[in-house]
């Protein structure tokens, strides 16, 4: 009893001697894990973790034991720990950085109001997609959001145009030239086709998955890009969302999707709504 009042007592001090800043640099640093789990969640990266968690755990247990041998090849192992790591996690860590660097906080500075060009083109998408769907042909559109897709656009052929129902129709039209790469929209116009884009790691997806739900999450994965697959063999909507696969979407439930996540107002009502 005496030893808890004693840790109380030594918090209340500590406590009395923080400053503002002190608690600024703990919030900071609260942020910084907050984010790596949140990176680490959202891919395989929770494996190599544990083995790294292994590997100190076995330096401990052979320096308990005085297996000297074994701990130091252990130490010289994690001496590379650090560019092992950089390595291993190459996309997730761009992505962070790319998020640090992206133009998203700019909206603490400013209001987006509601954008007319943005809800004519998810209209043309889902009209597009759901038409696909019926008769079976095989679409994939990104929608690049904050983090930019110059060097995926640079793999397809530069469009510049509206999006529209029958442009769309068009490019993914079975056996035209850029039937089979995806369509890169950015501020709701079309401003690439025929992209070639990242195929997913990821190895306990479902076999029926083709190469457009593989690419689709693959560009989900590493940039915060919106995805969406019709698929050629089951004639389903699916969407592709960090790293995340969503599918067999009625036209309705795709469009609700395409508009929460595109749409700044459509989330601030959805979140208010949430609270009530």
């Amino acid at each position: 009893m005496d030893a808890t009042r004693e840790v109380i007592r030594s918090m209340l001090n500590l406590l009395k001697t923080a400053s503002v800043w002190d608690v600024l640099d703990i919030l900071i640093i609260a942020y910084l894990i907050y984010r790596v789990i949140s990176v680490v969640r959202k891919t395989n990266a929770a494996s190599v973790i544990k083995g790294i968690m292994l590997i100190v755990a076995m330096m401990w247990l052979s320096s308990l034991l005085h297996l000297n041998v074994i701990n130091y090849l252990l130490g010289q192992t994690m001496k590379l720990g650090l560019l092992v790591i950089i390595i291993l996690f190459q996309p997730e860590i761009r992505r962070l950085l790319e998020q640090v660097g992206s133009s998203r906080f700019a909206i603490l500075f400013g209001k987006r109001g509601p954008d007319t060009r943005l809800d004519l083109c998810i209209n043309a998408v889902v009209t597009a997609c759901a038409d696909m769907a019926k008769k079976r042909i095989g679409a994939l559109i990104v929608f690049e959001r904050d983090i930019k897709l110059e060097d995926t656009i640079h793999t397809g052929t530069r469009i510049d145009a509206e999006v529209s129902y029958e442009l769309l129709s068009n490019i993914f039209y079975p056996n035209t030239p850029l039937h089979d790469g995806a369509v890169i929209i950015r501020s709701a116009r079309i401003v690439a086709a025929g992209c070639m884009l990242p195929l997913t790691a990821k190895t306990n997806l479902s076999r029926d998955l083709g190469m457009r739900h593989r690419a689709g999450i693959g560009i989900s994965e590493v940039t915060d890009a919106i995805a969406v697959i019709v698929s050629e063999e089951t004639g389903s909507i699916s969407v592709a969302v960090r790293g995340m696969l969503k599918r067999h979407l009625s036209q309705e439930t795709f469009e609700k999707l395409l508009r929460l996540e595109l749409s700044p107002e459509e989330k601030r009502s959805r979140s208010v709504l949430n609270r009530k």
